[in-house]
């Protein structure tokens, strides 16, 4: 087999609302991802044995990587004996709510999947990661969708772009964990079992109806993530926020020159420039 490649992208979360705490401690969420065209690339190759290798960020390349955790949950389950060798060319930054171990995950699900001709269907791929991960499921599809449960409830939603949507993602060196977001959270928390009403997503529609439940304890406990938000509005974003439960705050832009304008203001930080990923061939 010659080797193949397959790009693993990120997301952010346009709004993130935390229902309730559950019995088997997740959380009920309800939330719209969107996927990104920003991405990390992942390689297969014949190998005698499974190895994980990686360039460009640094990542563990052990059995904590969700790399190693999805190939050997498919492997074991369907009693595969032909190794693969994988390299992780890592690109998105870890701890910053944009969801790459878990696209990484869904991308080596979906690739096996192709390579071992296992012939599964999205859906029984979505339940496979969902045993890895709350966000594998969503990256089985990617896209533009909504979602619910803790991440296992999905539903896409069509999105017309009719401008030069551009996102211009900011990321400070503060690492933020999921665990930690979490059990803040939970003291504050208030049960609700209804599931809020999101307005219907147009290029018209309020985008400051939209929100980060996370957001002001992040910022109350990190204020200079509260400071990149004010400075990506007045860079000109009509609509900011943070993604997941990490440390990254994103800007939206009616085109990409407003965006690159913007960009030079954050030199300080690492940026990402980024757009819709929509339509987009899976491999591609």
């Amino acid at each position: 087999m010659t080797k193949k490649i397959y790009t693993s992208h990120a997301k952010i979360n346009l709004t993130l609302k935390i229902q309730n705490k559950r019995k088997d401690n997740y959380h009920n969420i309800h939330s719209l991802f969107l996927e990104l065209d920003h991405f990390d690339k992942l390689s297969f190759e014949r190998s005698e044995k499974f190895q994980l290798t990686s360039s460009g960020l640094d990542v563990p390349c052990d059995e904590s990587n969700l790399v190693s955790k999805a190939y050997k949950l498919l492997s074991a389950k369907y009693k595969i004996t032909n190794c693969l060798s994988v390299h992780l060319e890592k690109r998105i930054p870890l701890f910053a709510g944009l969801g790459g171990g878990s696209s990484n995950a869904a991308t080596v699900l979906k690739a096996l999947n192709e390579i071992w001709n296992l012939n599964l269907d999205n859906g029984a791929l979505e339940k496979i990661g969902l045993k890895i991960g709350a966000d594998v499921p969503f990256f089985i599809n990617g896209g533009f969708q909504e979602v619910k449960g803790i991440g296992d409830v999905l539903k896409p939603i069509y999105f017309s772009i009719k401008e030069d949507l551009t996102f211009l993602l900011v990321i400070p060196k503060i690492n933020i964990s999921t665990r930690w977001a979490y059990e803040k959270l939970n003291k504050h928390l208030h049960i609700n079992t209804k599931p809020h009403k999101f307005c219907s997503f147009s290029n018209d529609f309020d985008w400051d109806l939209y929100s980060n439940d996370f957001e002001k304890l992040v910022i109350s406990t990190y204020p200079e993530i509260g400071n990149i938000k004010k400075d990506l509005i007045k860079s000109g974003a009509f609509f900011a926020s943070l993604s997941g439960t990490g440390s990254t705050m994103f800007g939206a832009y009616r085109n990409r020159k407003l965006a690159l304008k913007a960009e030079s203001i954050f030199n300080s930080y690492q940026t990402i420039l980024t757009f819709p990923k929509l339509n987009t061939p899976y491999g591609a």
